[in-house]
């Protein structure tokens, strides 16, 4: 695994597919605040700005697309235990 780096750059939205890719890798602790943050009931805009450091005031849409994609992404990763245990895990 790569090394975890607190507060990535963010694309737009993640990587799709069914693999487990570096940019996943590299986004282990985003997808794991993003979750945490949804599993408290926080606010989706503030979510974005603080863990993914886009500003839904300026950039509602980009912001509310990136959240809700990376959050998918965060659930998929993680029900499919590959966020987890990583890529050819039993």
């Amino acid at each position: 695994m790569t090394k975890l780096i607190l507060g990535p750059e963010v694309a737009d939205a993640p990587p799709a597919g069914d693999a487990m890719t570096s940019y996943d890798e590299q986004h282990v602790v985003t997808y794991m605040r993003l979750l945490q943050a949804e599993s408290e009931g926080a606010d989706w805009s503030e979510v974005a700005r603080i863990v993914l450091h886009i500003d839904s005031d300026r950039e509602p849409e980009r912001a509310r697309t990136a959240y809700q994609t990376h959050v998918q992404r965060a659930k998929w990763l993680t029900e499919q235990g590959r966020l987890l245990r990583g890529p050819g895990s039993a």
